[in-house]
């Protein structure tokens, strides 16, 4: 069939529904859009354009607030008096070998809790707290 002036007709009308005319016209009093609710409401179209409802269905349900951070993997000084010798150097990976730590990926923090018995440790990779840092100083260790 060839494109020509007597083939041409005009697009075929669909009818729309006419909303707000009255009780009697199937689409008045609510207009169609029920009660209440956030779709009853105008500019509710958007949040469909948005994809809002689905990203909001995928998104799992968890109680309080959880932190895109990951913890601190904790270590006691005693830990560090029992497995390290003076002069090591103490690295997730080695924490890691000697079982102390679940995972080398995570972070390690050492907490103060007694006395640093071993001399000049240098720390790599493993954050301390200030006592524990303070201790490493004074008897000649290093953190990087």
């Amino acid at each position: 069939m060839t494109l020509s002036l007597n083939t041409i007709k005009p697009k075929a009308k669909t009818s729309r529904k006419r909303l707000g005319r009255g009780d009697r016209s199937k689409y008045g009093d609510y207009c169609g859009r029920g009660q209440k609710g956030q779709k009853s409401r105008s500019g509710a179209s958007g949040l469909k354009m948005l994809g809002l409802k689905s990203l909001v269905s995928q998104t799992p349900k968890k109680r309080g607030f959880q932190s895109g951070k990951p913890k601190n993997q904790i270590l006691s000084v005693e830990v560090i008096n029992n497995n390290f010798q003076e002069g090591d150097t103490v690295t997730p990976e080695k924490l890691a070998e000697l079982g102390l730590i679940a995972q080398k990926n995570k972070p390690v923090k050492i907490l103060g809790e007694g006395e640093l018995q071993v001399k000049k440790l240098t720390l790599q990779g493993v954050k301390a707290s200030k006592s524990v840092a303070e201790q490493i100083e004074k008897q000649g260790g290093k953190i990087e």
